[in-house]
């Protein structure tokens, strides 16, 4: 004769049934994407279901399980936790990103030697009557690397380097006495060696010169005119 299954044994059974189907409803894809983002399978289940919810309604579809994961932290050690996978993420990319930069400018030199990127006598000039800018002008600008917006004004100012007394260029984003990635950034967007040693461009680090000159307010990229002891912040529909 069979045993009889008591109730309990039953929900027991329940119970395990569904921890191992739900433990094995994972592809081999989305293990291998857990495991990528230091997350265990469980961890990301959790994240799959975020993503059911408000969270992917509102987020971009870009946004990281690690940062579903945070935003959605259940305590003060499990914010920590991915906060801190998301730092190493970044941290470890930008590395990445930085060294393939390098081996790109190496490669521009490389294979075009002495050409800049761009050529600003190239680009089309503007009436005069149109640019806020006098002779004895010159601009600061506050840039940072990879940024598109502040490329796009950078070769506008280019074109206008001929026509004021000179640029003020100062880059965010690089660490303070980095000079190899100044020479890098300057390279890859055609400032020439001569603007530099005459001082008709000069090359700073930012270091917090944009909130000092303005209060905190300023957000790059930034345009700001220098005439005699006055500066104040020039449109960039004045280039």
């Amino acid at each position: 004769m069979f045993a009889a299954e008591t109730p309990s044994q039953g929900i027991q059974t329940s119970r395990t049934e569904t921890v191992r189907t739900d433990q094995t409803n994972h592809s081999p894809s989305d293990i291998a994407r857990a495991q990528s983002w230091g997350l265990s399978e469980t961890e990301w289940r959790r994240y799959q279901s975020l993503m059911q919810g408000i969270r992917g309604s509102v987020s971009p579809e870009t946004i990281s399980p690690l940062e579903v994961l945070g935003i959605h932290a259940r305590d003060v050690a499990e914010r920590r936790r991915y906060a801190e996978l998301w730092a190493q993420a970044m941290w470890e990319d930008a590395e990445r990103i930085l060294a393939f930069q390098r081996a790109y400018v190496e490669a521009g030199r490389r294979l075009y030697p002495g050409v800049p990127l761009i050529d600003p006598s190239r680009l089309p000039e503007k009436e005069e009557q149109t640019t806020g800018l006098e002779p004895q002008d010159r601009v600061l600008f506050f840039t940072r690397p990879d940024c598109d917006p502040c490329d796009v004004l950078l070769v506008r100012l280019l074109g206008r380097i001929e026509r004021i007394a000179g640029i003020d260029i100062y880059l965010a984003g690089i660490d303070p006495g980095d000079d190899q990635a100044v020479r890098d950034w300057a390279a890859q967007h055609g400032i020439e060696p001569e603007w530099v040693h005459t001082r008709k461009i000069t090359l700073n680090f930012e270091a917090g010169a944009l909130a000092r000159l303005t209060d905190g307010q300023g957000a790059i990229p930034i345009l700001m005119r220098r005439r005699g002891d006055d500066l104040a912040v020039l449109s960039p529909a004045g280039l």
